[in-house]
């Protein structure tokens, strides 16, 4: 019996495992999903993505399973409640930027038609394919992520480093960075 080889990052519990398999380097062409994402990386900087995948669910329910237009008109009291439920990250800082970042993506969802084509034109609306050997060679950051980073900034949005970009967009499949021995790699090339 062959056993899968996996990315080793993700060889923690089951959720982890079923995010590496289902989800992680899939291509996103869904607003909602970019936004989802946005979210939870912003959520995730300075901790571990485990600890974000735990809270998912509490994400979901207090962001209004990420819809940008509902998360954008978050009042200060509606705020306030959120930061009391200990399903999220409590981190006022991060939660105001994720209300923040609503607004900025309605402005960018505005301008270029999705947030999508937008945020796909920084690979020239094609999936960045690496190759891999070993975790120690991916890196943190990229031309496309300082670029993207830059320019989420100058639009206004926070908790947008290159690194939360860079992890973005492998998370929605503008990079795929699957080990090239992992089972995924090639099923989603």
């Amino acid at each position: 019996m062959n056993e899968l080889f996996r990315c080793p990052w993700c060889l923690k519990f089951d959720k982890y495992i079923r995010y590496h398999d289902e989800e992680w380097g899939v291509p996103v062409h869904d607003d909602r999903k970019h936004f989802e994402f946005l979210v939870l990386e912003g959520a995730q900087a300075g901790l571990s993505w485990s600890t974000i995948l735990n809270k998912r669910e509490g994400y979901r329910k207090n962001f209004a399973d990420f819809d940008p237009q509902k998360v954008a008109q978050f009042t200060s009291k509606k705020i306030e409640k959120i930061l009391t439920d200990p399903s999220i990250v409590r981190n006022r800082l991060k939660v105001h930027a994720a209300v923040n970042n609503a607004k900025r993506f309605l402005e960018v969802q505005k301008e270029f038609g999705t947030f999508d084509h937008y945020i796909w034109g920084f690979v020239n609306y094609k999936s960045i394919i690496n190759r891999w050997k070993t975790l120690k060679h991916v890196p943190a950051t990229s031309k496309q992520s300082d670029a993207l980073s830059k320019d989420l900034i100058t639009r206004g949005f926070k908790f947008v480093g290159s690194t939360v970009i860079y992890a973005h967009m492998q998370a929605c499949g503008l990079i795929n960075d699957h080990l090239v021995d992992c089972f995924r790699y090639k099923e989603i090339c």
